[in-house]
């Protein structure tokens, strides 16, 4: 594509085809009703117009429905265009986004495959379009590592399925969602080359994997995603396609359904040619249009349970790239710079912070152990996880216990020592926090962190110690460690009774601690349980052993 003037700038585009490839992801933010099918796009070329500074195309052929959409891509993606839809004839959306990619080709030859093109990169001159450059090409690289990363999760982590503890009553075998249907494609179904439309295979695909679904939730999903859709290979009028459905997982509130396409010309072939495949998530919606509770999936031993532990590795691979290419989008700094003179206000805004996450009304309960339980709240920029447990101990007793962060080694090998920068006032004092390292990054992490502890103003109101990052000039990063950064946590107390407290902890994801956060999120690891149960045994051995030091911060 060729720029021609900054102000209202006319594209150029190689009359060479573009084959459509795969849809990333799709992601509706109501209901995904798929309708006509894609329109591939045809050999004669038009011309496309920008009719403003953004990056809104509206491509224009005879005979051929209008649709506009956006084109963001890398410096580093010569073959690949990264393509965002906002508005298309595949699918009917509101305000729903779908990411695609187009592969350039010539025109055919005698001599199959159709060599590939190189496209000319495109150059972003606005920051909006340099902004959604960038995240194409993080995109782009995660789509490259994908194979290795699902790789690499399955052989490093352990799934905590707990099958073996589930309630066998409301186990569904993942055989019985089975689903099995033959398509043929008449010529309604191709464009005038003979192919088939990608969005009429999408359309059989959908219609598979909504049979697969509500064979396990005896009611009428509803198709939250559809991730990893490739177009292997072409179809063509008269082949018969096979699809392929069966429910992989089935999370607390969703459920993963892998579906395939394989394809053959005449009854008496054996040879099939894989196509097509892709993963949809569905969940059910109740009367007040919240996700329901889903019956749990029991996988057939062998190629099944490989497809139960893929899917938790999807599911975390999801959220990473959700929440990191959102925090690309708005990259700043989360620590805020402390200042003695609007202490005040800095202290105030840490605890507000932490009441409003506290307050949401939209946390799903994820995941439950040992009388631990997990919640997620998924928002446009930023992953939250919330733990939650029942300790016999005085709530006083355990908001002191938790208020100096000095004594957390004991029981979070998460801090591996804590130093006393400054004690503010009675309620606040800044901490130097040195962390191991995670994830395999070679360096350990120390953060600054403000703890403001309230106690409650009013009868069931909760004890509160939050949690936030600043920035001091007396400890600025140095090489020896990553500097860490907690835009909002802490933790909240509340009354249950004589003895018995409630405690929970609330941690607002930060790109440093994405991808740990994500592998305990999605039941990869159980570091987040082990944890809090030690914090449990720490408030236990401690809760008639107060020092004074605690009782005098």
């Amino acid at each position: 594509m060729d720029h021609s003037t900054p102000g209202s700038p006319s594209f150029t585009v190689s009359r060479n085809l573009l084959r459509f490839m795969s849809i990333e992801s799709v992601m509706p933010s109501n209901r995904l009703i798929l309708c006509r099918p894609l329109l591939l796009l045809p050999s004669t070329f038009p011309s496309i117009r920008i009719f403003s500074k953004k990056s809104a195309l509206c491509i224009r052929w005879p005979k051929y429905r209008s649709f506009s959409f956006s084109i963001s891509t890398s410096n580093e993606c010569s073959v690949l265009i990264s393509s965002r839809i906002d508005w298309f004839d595949l699918l009917a959306i509101l305000g729903g986004q779908a990411l695609m990619l187009f592969q350039g080709i010539c025109p055919k030859t005698p001599t199959p495959p159709p060599p590939q093109v190189k496209l000319k990169p495109t150059v972003p001159r606005t920051e909006e379009e340099k902004t959604e450059h960038s995240v194409a090409a993080e995109r782009r690289r995660m789509r490259l590592v994908y194979a290795d990363t699902i790789k690499d999760l399955l052989a490093n982590c352990v799934i905590q399925d707990d099958l073996e503890s589930r309630d066998c009553s409301h186990m569904v075998p993942a055989e019985k969602t089975r689903v099995e249907s033959v398509e043929l494609v008449l010529p309604p179904h191709a464009n005038h080359q003979g192919n088939t439309f990608g969005g009429q295979i999408m359309a059989w695909m959908e219609n598979v994997a909504t049979i697969a679904a509500s064979r396990l939730c005896r009611a009428h999903p509803t198709l939250k995603t559809i991730e990893m859709f490739h177009f292997r290979g072409p179809s063509q009028v008269g082949d018969r396609l096979v699809l392929k459905a069966i429910v992989n997982n089935a999370f607390k509130h969703s459920m993963e359904v892998g579906v395939c396409v394989e394809a053959y010309r005449q009854e008496a072939e054996t040879h099939r040619r894989h196509i097509n495949s892709a993963f949809m998530t569905f969940v059910v919606l109740g009367a007040d249009d919240q996700p329901q509770m889903l019956p749990w999936i029991r996988p057939q031993p062998g190629d099944g349970e490989r497809r139960y532990r893929e899917a938790s590795a999807r599911k975390k691979i999801r959220l990473d790239r959700k929440y990191i290419v959102s925090c690309k989008q708005a990259e700043m700094p989360l620590s805020v710079p402390w200042d003695p003179s609007n202490q005040v206000y800095l202290s105030y805004n840490n605890v507000s912070s932490l009441k409003m996450l506290v307050a949401k009304d939209n946390w799903v309960l994820s995941s439950e152990s040992n009388q631990v339980r997990l919640y997620t709240l998924e928002e446009d920029k930023f992953l939250s996880f919330h733990m939650e447990m029942l300790v016999h101990v005085d709530t006083a007793q355990a908001f002191l216990l938790l208020s100096d962060l000095r004594r957390r080694p004991e029981w979070d090998k998460h801090c591996r020592s804590v130093e006393l920068v400054q004690q503010v006032d009675e309620d606040d004092a800044i901490y130097h926090v040195i962390s191991p390292a995670l994830g395999g990054d070679p360096k350990p992490q120390d953060f600054i962190i403000l703890a403001s502890r309230r106690k409650p103003c009013d009868t069931g109101e909760p004890y509160v110690i939050a949690l936030r990052s600043v920035t001091l000039p007396t400890h600025r990063e140095t090489p020896e460690y990553r500097r860490g950064e907690t835009v909002c946590s802490g933790f909240c107390f509340w009354r249950e009774g004589d003895q018995l407290t409630k405690v929970s902890y609330y941690n607002q994801a930060t790109p440093g601690v994405l991808k740990y956060v994500t592998t305990n999120v999605t039941g990869l690891s159980s570091e987040f349980y082990t944890t809090f149960k030690a914090c449990e045994h720490f408030l236990l051995d401690n809760r008639n052993d107060l020092a004074p030091s605690l009782q005098t911060l």
